[in-house]
């Protein structure tokens, strides 16, 4: 295959990097370090799964939205006759997301700024809020492509830095195989595995995705492209979270850390005064991606749930978008990131992946809605064996959230 064919390929590549660069963000990148320091190894199947679960998930929603022509707050709505359910059911989903994104907002501007305050020695609430006028300027000019791009090119930087790191830090290939594919729970590590699936499959990643591939395609002729898109990026997101992990598990493993700049103390004799250098780019690149994508979620959702139409256009998206990158810009200036509050958006998003995760399976086999596309029979046992998983995880969190908070 010649050049120009791999180029054609490759721009089927949109919706699935937005939800990639998404997951990929600060708080994957510290899991993912203190699970490789604390457990070498032994959880990278937790990653492995991690990544199946939000394959087969973020391809039924795609499918929703390109099927229905709708996003998946207007497919919700439509599941509810009895009006106090829809409306319990809408505006639950709703207010969690906006929370947690709300939440969220001010710990990916301050992540994304340490790799700057790390290589240059500014204070990261210095460094922060310009981020955050950035990136509210970004999502002010309304362009999806831009987005679409900014965000491709987020996921080929944390690619090149990332799993150049790990390759520099020389693991055990064996050891690596065995923890991907021999599953096991350390004593302790129940927490670190419900982490890492939790960063990776996002609540608020569902409705990104169906709203978006209408951006790029017209209706569901794009099915197979859009599953070659999501797979794809998807899979490379889990390339990215592994290496983390791997190049932890090799350099620091026994050691207390708590988050990826630790790495560059001990990749230094491996590559010398390109260690920072590489770290902070990394870390950058990750939280400038989460950063985009926590008001683009709420936007979005809210969007979608309100029926607004013009998606990055609509001037009330643009509303939301900016109400929520605001608060992001003052509270990182001021350092404020109450635990109480980050502890109740958690608590939020363990009760609502569950039901998220459940009406997106009730939705997906509705031939009414899906008419040919439903899923088929071996697409059900997998996604309801992911569904069953996600919401125990979820209703874990929940409990977990709740009894930090009393």
């Amino acid at each position: 295959m010649n050049g120009q064919k791999i180029i054609e390929k490759l721009k089927v590549i949109g919706p699935g990097a937005i939800i990639t660069a998404s997951f990929i963000g600060p708080g994957t990148v510290t899991t993912a370090t203190r699970a490789g320091a604390g457990f070498g190894f032994a959880l990278l199947w937790a990653v492995v799964f991690a990544i199946l679960a939000t394959i087969v998930l973020q391809e039924m929603v795609a499918r929703i939205g390109m099927v229905t022509g709708e996003g998946l707050g207007e497919n919700i709505r439509g599941l509810f006759d009895n009006v106090i359910l829809k409306f319990a059911a809408v505006w639950l989903v709703m207010i969690a997301v906006c929370v947690g994104c709300a939440a969220y907002i001010s710990g990916d501007l301050l992540g994304t700024s340490l790799g700057v305050s790390y290589l240059f020695g500014i204070p990261e609430n210095y460094v922060a809020p310009i981020i955050g006028i950035i990136i509210l300027t970004l999502g002010l000019s309304g362009s999806y492509k831009i987005i679409e791009k900014v965000m491709i090119g987020l996921i080929v930087l944390m690619s090149i830095t990332f799993i150049t790191t790990m390759i520099v830090s020389a693991p055990d290939v064996g050891a690596i195989f065995k923890g991907a594919f021999v599953p096991g729970i350390p004593d302790g590590s129940i927490l670190m595995i419900i982490a890492l699936i939790g960063t990776t499959v996002v609540p608020y990643n569902f409705f990104i995705h169906a709203s978006t591939v209408s951006e790029k395609w017209d209706s569901a002729d794009g099915l197979n492209e859009s599953r070659i898109d999501t797979i794809l990026t998807i899979t490379v997101g889990g390339f990215i979270t592994a290496a983390i992990l791997i190049t932890a598990g090799a350099l620091i493993e026994g050691q207390e850390v708590t988050n990826v700049v630790e790495l560059a103390a001990p990749l230094e004799p491996l590559m010398g005064d390109l260690a920072p250098f590489f770290i902070s780019v990394g870390l950058f690149s990750a939280g400038l991606s989460s950063a985009i994508a926590s008001p683009m979620g709420a936007a979005v959702t809210v969007s979608s749930f309100m029926h607004w139409k013009g998606g990055f256009d609509n001037r009330k998206y643009k509303i939301v978008f900016a109400s929520v990158i605001s608060l992001g810009i003052v509270t990182s200036a001021i350092g404020f990131e109450p635990l109480e509050v980050l502890l109740f958006a958690q608590a939020l998003n363990g009760l609502i992946l569950p039901i998220i995760a459940v009406l997106i399976m009730i939705i997906i086999n509705k031939k009414a809605v899906m008419k040919k596309h439903v899923n088929a029979l071996w697409l059900n046992v997998v996604g309801w064996a992911v569904t069953a998983v996600v919401s125990f995880l979820g209703l874990y969190s929940l409990i977990d959230a709740v009894t930090s908070l009393m």
